[in-house]
């Protein structure tokens, strides 16, 4: 019971880090928000790349961190809709970066292109932003999605059938994103000024939305504290006393 109250006191300090991280220096194509509060439960807001068939889109998805984060991975599920080969039809996204760090020989994965603890929140979000782009259809996870979108590929756009969905799909992204007071960038240009704007003051009004996370008052030392506690009581623990 110790060694995992120990794990989840390292998991918290992981994620206070990065998350404090995020909000100082925000990344383009992305933003992140607590849910309730809780380090291990944090609300994301994707922002379709430019220049693909997501430009424009605005798609949220749940992030879940277990105990012994960053020693297993995090999971995704988009609260969005969102039609793509490696999306579950109830939103589990499948991507080899969240997949557990054993190895696999059926999978078709390499272990260095599964979880590892260097990865991060960041790298997880960026390699999602990738893979909108760029599916990953030999194992998908829409098989439908799939198949459309290899027709759409091979026809090189004239199959409509994929395009015309993702676009119904970001014309909707972009109406939540007018009611959470969000502002989607649409140009190359804007989207990697996204972390500009976060901190100017249009954004900071923005941030008053249901989507922009508040201030996070992240005490490091007393988490640091609190973890000594947990250590002090294995150390009990292995001694015999309750």
């Amino acid at each position: 019971m110790a060694i995992n109250q120990i794990l989840s006191s390292s998991a918290h300090r992981a994620l206070a880090h990065e998350y404090k991280s995020l909000q100082d220096e925000p990344v383009e194509g992305f933003r992140v928000k607590l849910i309730e509060d809780n380090l291990r439960e944090w609300e994301v807001a994707i922002f379709g790349p430019p220049e693909t068939l997501y430009q424009g889109g605005y798609f949220k998805a749940h992030m879940k961190f277990p105990a012994d984060y960053p020693y297993s991975p995090p999971t995704i599920r988009f609260l969005t809709k969102v039609w793509h080969p490696n999306v579950y039809e109830n939103g589990d996204l499948c991507i080899s970066i969240l997949h557990p760090p054993i190895d696999d020989p059926q999978s078709g994965e390499l272990p260095c292109e599964r979880w590892n603890p260097t990865q991060s929140v960041r790298t997880v979000l960026l390699s999602v932003i990738s893979l909108l782009n760029e599916p990953n259809t030999f194992s998908p996870a829409n098989v439908d999605a799939s198949i459309m979108y290899r027709r759409w590929k091979d026809s090189k756009g004239k199959d409509k059938e994929y395009e015309n969905i993702i676009k119904k799909q970001v014309v909707s992204g972009r109406l939540e994103a007018d009611r959470d007071g969000v502002v989607v960038p649409l140009t190359l240009e804007d989207y990697c000024k996204v972390s500009q704007v976060a901190r100017s003051s249009a954004a900071a009004a923005a941030m008053d939305s249901d989507f922009y996370v508040e201030d996070y008052d992240l005490d490091v030392e007393s988490d640091a504290n609190s973890e000594e506690e947990y250590q002090d009581d294995a150390t009990d623990s292995g001694n015999g006393e309750s």
